[in-house]
């Protein structure tokens, strides 16, 4: 009996750390499809124009394999606030024709919304040095 039960157990561990590695497996796709993950080489890519010609490709496999490691902690993230159900749909709607295109915009919208960004902060800057003196 007590073999039977600790079998059950066993199985049930194993079940649900198949579950939550599909899960987790899901979410990295989805950061992927939804072109999170090449925002970030986007990124990348403007912090390696600062480092020195001969160090940059050490630098982007470095940076690379941080990516690998932020994906995994945004996993972990996502899934305390969604359920797998939840991803699905989302990979679903990044599968479709349109959710295809609003990944393959994000490069443009990602160079557009920083030089807005950066507008706006210099107007920000403007704005808060009137108001401290």
């Amino acid at each position: 009996m007590k073999k039977l039960f600790l079998t059950l157990i066993v199985l049930f561990a194993a079940q649900v750390t198949f579950a939550q590695d599909a899960f987790k497996q899901d979410i990295v796709k989805y950061l992927n499809l939804s072109g999170q993950r090449k925002t970030f080489e986007l990124l990348v890519k403007d912090l390696s124009s600062q480092i020195p010609v001969e160090k940059q490709a050490d630098f982007k496999k470095d940076l690379n394999a941080s990516l690998d490691d932020l994906m995994n902690k945004m996993a972990d993230i996502y899934m305390t606030e969604f359920t797998h159900e939840d991803i699905k749909a989302v990979i679903k709607f990044y599968e479709s024709p349109v959710g295809k295109k609003l990944t393959d915009k994000s490069a443009v919208l990602y160079e557009k919304g920083n030089a807005v960004g950066q507008e706006w902060g210099m107007g920000l800057q403007s704005m808060l040095m009137k108001y401290m003196q």
